[in-house]
């Protein structure tokens, strides 16, 4: 069944998504109900090389250290291009699902596979547009999915990461969690 709640937070440096997955992991939250979404490499970068075998994934470039450790975290991930967006990686939770929406299990008018993968798990469509192009710029997405009282817990640890950005999306409404950001929804901002 696909949780229709989720905070998203938008990071812009590979380090900073390390220690994020790492708090949250630490902090008892299970790998499966965590997302990582961001560009293979980085734009005007030149890619030698990317192989999957077994449970083991190689990537040459200067982004092939992050995501061969995410990749032996979680239990899946895919790599596509989207166009308008280039080409990503998507570890975790949303896999199945994007991989539904490449296959066309999930049509949705106008949206990207990460697009109809996220509307389906709940996110307004503004946002999607706003974290499509986020990573486009080389951001990167944790997502946690879940409760929505172990949401704003995530919140809370995931706000320590100082990302640009930080939405809790109930399926219903976005809550801003960060000020200086626009964001969709009726709710007013959430207190943590």
């Amino acid at each position: 069944m696909l949780q229709s709640e989720s905070v998203i937070a938008v990071f812009g440096e590979d380090l900073e998504i390390r220690e994020a997955v790492k708090k949250l992991e630490i902090a008892g939250f299970p790998l499966e109900t965590l997302s990582v979404v961001g560009r293979k490499y980085r734009a005007g970068e030149t890619i030698v090389g990317f192989y999957n075998i077994g449970n083991r994934m190689k990537f040459w470039g200067k982004r092939g250290a992050l995501w061969g450790a995410l990749w032996g975290l979680f239990l899946g991930g895919v790599s596509l291009t989207i166009p308008g967006v280039g080409p990503i990686m998507v570890l975790g939770y949303l896999t199945t699902i994007v991989v539904s929406a490449v296959e066309g299990a999930i049509m949705m008018g106008g949206l990207s596979a990460l697009g109809a993968a996220l509307y389906s798990v709940g996110v307004p469509r503004d946002s999607i547009i706003q974290y499509e192009q986020a990573v486009k710029a080389d951001g990167f997405l944790v997502i946690v999915h879940g409760a929505l009282e172990e949401l704003k817990r995530a919140s809370a640890i995931l706000a320590h990461g100082n990302p640009s950005r930080l939405d809790l999306h109930d399926g219903l409404t976005t809550n801003l969690l960060r000020p200086n950001h626009v964001v969709s929804g009726t709710a007013p901002p959430m207190a943590l």
